[in-house]
């Protein structure tokens, strides 16, 4: 009987001309090479310093008259009338918007219908209407009286001396922005899980405990981030009330450049500060989302210096590594 030999136990012979690393040598491990996403943030990096340098260098943009303008009296004050309206505007606005959902997500019908009658007919109609209707208001009410409905008025007030065109832009943007707060705080209330809600009666809390306690601040996570957003409109929206003569930034800008005609440089003063303002505004809705997502995840989402600590960390790291297998004889290779 013929049989076959133990292959296993014969000797491993290399064939001439061939490499590679002995048995036991340690693998040497070669990254992945991304051509093609470097070759595409070379050219976006190429384009971005491109477009840089045709503003930086383009002489039509006057960044001298830019420079002098920029922290002037008339445009500071501009500035702040801007950030007054914006904050006025945006806590009215959510604290009408909160009414109002929870008048939408009540049992009463009669209540749900009168917000979602509000919420239409403000969302339907142009901020600029609005505006030029609450400024021309005075010739559909002449005036304003408090006293008995159907009855006697006891005060009355004429809406000419009422309304000035800062009050009309406060009543416009506000009423404007109250609908869409609505939406955003009846969107965050019903991200909340039903079964939080029916927990809380299960212990005997009411229903509003419940909504103040429970519901909003889980809510705070869908709201914060269509709030931030809306705030950030709200500061460019004021712009709009420059067509009522409201010395805002805009505004006050637009009297400079037409008793001096340097309409660029000018439109580049105001670009600059809500580039600025909208910059700042960012930050702080990114940590006021990081404080509100606390309960929602182990880890917090690291801060910008963070992140960039930690990049810095892994390029040194690579860095290292590749000085190190740079470095490292090679075993077993062609001779």
């Amino acid at each position: 009987m013929v049989t076959s030999p133990d292959v296993s136990s014969l000797p491993v012979t290399k064939s001439p001309g061939t490499s590679g690393p002995p048995p036991g040598a340690e693998p040497r491990i070669v990254p992945r090479r991304h051509t093609g996403r470097w070759l595409t943030a070379a050219f976006a990096l190429l384009l971005f310093a491109m477009v840089v340098n045709s503003v930086v260098r383009n002489e039509a943009f006057q960044w001298g008259v830019v420079g002098r303008y920029f922290t002037t009296t008339a445009v500071l004050d501009g500035l702040l009338l801007s950030l007054w309206l914006t904050a006025v505007v945006m806590v009215l606005g959510f604290v009408l918007g909160t009414v109002l959902a929870v008048m939408r997500l009540s049992a009463n019908p009669v209540l749900r219908t009168l917000s979602w009658g509000y919420v239409w007919i403000f969302r339907s109609t142009p901020l600029l209407v609005q505006l030029l209707f609450w400024f021309n208001v005075g010739a559909l009410y002449p005036t304003l009286g408090l006293g008995i409905p159907f009855g006697p008025q006891f005060v009355t007030v004429k809406t000419v001396n009422l309304l000035g065109p800062t009050l009309t832009a406060v009543i416009g943007l506000t009423l404007h922005e109250s609908a869409y707060a609505a939406e955003v705080v009846r969107g965050g209330i019903l991200s909340v899980d039903a079964g939080q809600t029916e927990a809380a009666q299960a212990l005997g809390l009411s229903r509003g405990r419940t909504l103040r306690r429970i519901v909003v601040p889980q809510a705070m996570r869908s709201i914060v981030p269509t709030a931030g957003n809306m705030l950030i409109g709200t500061l460019k929206g004021t712009s709009i009330v420059s067509v009522l003569a409201v010395h805002d930034l805009l505004y006050s800008v637009q009297l400079i450049y037409n008793q001096t005609y340097q309409i660029i440089p000018l439109l580049m003063v105001a670009t600059l500060w809500y580039i600025a303002v909208t910059t700042v505004l960012s930050a702080g809705q990114f940590y006021v989302e990081r404080y509100y997502a606390r309960g929602n995840s182990r880890a917090l989402p690291p801060t910008p210096l963070r992140r960039a600590r930690d990049q810095l960390l892994l390029l040194r790291r690579r860095l290292g590594t590749a000085t190190a297998s740079d470095a490292r004889p090679v075993i077993g290779g062609d001779r």
